[in-house]
């Protein structure tokens, strides 16, 4: 059977299943092959033309068992979809096929009062899922700044921090996924739950080795924290400021450092465009006079603005990661951006990368926890002047000692540390044995042979 007989067929099947909603307009099937991968000026004109033949849209664990069942039986490629919030097109099906939308799948099935581990299914957004927690006292320990639109699932699957990283680290340390609910692509699919071991494979795997249908996640206790800027007019100071802080016993759930030149390009709601660089954090209540005084003796000026209104669009979550670049590129779309560990000391090599790129080169930095250790990351916004030009930069980063995490490139391990994990490989191979989830994404799949 060729592919169009295969597509007709499983529209067929897929039409008799209840719980299953199917889209089939050109303006929908557009609308729901794409995510944020305009950023990459690299990947745009490889996925723009990419489209699914079908999207559907499950309302029941037991409809996505038979959509699973039936792309096996048809040999008829999958791909997950949460909101779309994604910048690297985890959820572009770059074989066509259908596009399973989970939106429909978001009920918070259980939360433990006594442990904090509450248990998800996939598209519950981030946004509704933290406030019903903080009714119980507790709140998500790490979210994308995209928070108020993006699923839990879609984090999963195709995040990697963000937000709470000062603390927490990172989605594939161990202790925030507990365990899975998952379907396997096969004929008769039937879901079953795996254990915190197993579902390792399939964090931060771009769907690509399994269908999520519920998560269980570690939380962490709720705090009202305080949104703080301080301007400081050294680069130097900054960044020393910034290190004092992260290795006070100050409870910050956010430290970002904008250099200067990124003021201008924000929105208005920022705050005021000064000649000085801008470290934006969230702090508990009761670390406020401590960053008080450290700000006042690194010579910054702080201003505290106050309890952190989580009803308001508006706040400093949303200046933050890859919102800086949104912002950035909203204003001047000819920007894009690079992603990667600074190596410590960090201040030389930014120097010296800034000697040589100069206002091509703008740094954001963020605080995060690797190993255990307070660590710098860099989002630093980067003129667009071609794909050479920007494979010349990422070499340079490269040699100044910095781990890359390529936002340009389309595979899970390429966008990772470049190496193939053989768990994630096993992992499909167990789920998705003819290769049809989100192909084209798992490069140690397509060289296993």
């Amino acid at each position: 059977m060729g592919r169009a007989e295969a597509l007709i067929a499983l529209r067929q099947a897929l039409s008799a299943v209840p719980d299953l909603e199917l889209f089939t307009e050109p303006a929908e099937l557009q609308r729901h092959s794409r995510d944020a991968f305009e950023y990459s000026p690299v990947l745009t004109p490889q996925l723009q033309s990419c489209r699914a033949e079908l999207v559907v849209r499950p309302k029941t664990v037991k409809a996505v068992e038979r959509l699973a069942s039936a792309c096996a039986d048809h040999q008829v490629p999958l791909t997950l979809r949460g909101t779309g919030t994604g910048n690297y097109g985890q959820c572009v099906p770059l074989h066509g096929g259908v596009v399973m939308l989970t939106a429909a799948l978001r009920q918070i099935r259980s939360f433990d009062a006594a442990t904090g581990v509450v248990t998800v299914e996939p598209g519950c957004v981030m946004r509704d899922l933290d406030q019903e927690l903080r009714r119980h006292g507790r709140q998500l320990r790490l979210m994308p700044s995209t928070w108020r639109s993006a699923t839990i699932g879609g984090f999963i699957a195709g995040g990697s921090g963000g937000i709470g990283s000062s603390r927490w680290g990172f989605l594939r340390d161990p202790g925030h996924l507990l365990g899975m609910e998952v379907v396997p692509l096969r004929p008769n699919a039937q879901c079953r739950q795996i254990d915190e071991i197993e579902a390792e494979a399939l964090n931060h795997a771009y769907g690509t080795n399994g269908i999520i249908t519920a998560l269980s996640l570690a939380t962490a206790p709720a705090v009202h924290w305080h949104q703080v800027s301080v301007d400081c007019d050294r680069w130097e100071q900054a960044i020393e400021l910034m290190q004092r802080i992260a290795a006070s016993a100050v409870d910050l759930h956010l430290a970002t450092l904008l250099e200067q030149p990124l003021l201008a390009r924000l929105p208005t709601w920022a705050g005021p465009v000064v000649s000085a660089h801008r470290l934006l954090l969230l702090v508990a209540p009761d670390g406020l006079t401590s960053l008080q005084r450290m700000a006042q003796s690194a010579g910054g000026t702080l201003r505290d603005l106050g309890p952190e209104d989580l009803s308001c669009a508006h706040g400093l979550r949303e200046l933050s990661w890859n919102h800086t670049t949104l912002h950035v590129r909203a204003s001047e779309p000819g920007w894009t951006y690079l992603q990667m560990l600074l190596p410590q000391p960090e201040l030389p090599a930014m120097a010296a990368l800034k000697q040589r790129w100069g206002d091509a080169l703008i740094w954001h930095l963020e605080l995060v926890r690797q190993q255990g250790c307070a660590r710098l990351a860099a989002l630093p916004l980067v003129r667009w002047q071609g794909e050479e030009q920007l494979c010349r930069l990422m070499h340079d980063c490269k040699a100044a000692g910095a781990v890359l995490f390529n936002p340009h490139v389309i595979t899970v391990e390429d966008g990772g540390l470049g190496v193939v994990d053989a768990d994630q490989v096993a992992a499909k191979h167990h789920f998705d044995p003819a290769g049809l989830l989100n192909p084209g994404k798992l490069r140690g799949w397509d060289e296993r042979l």
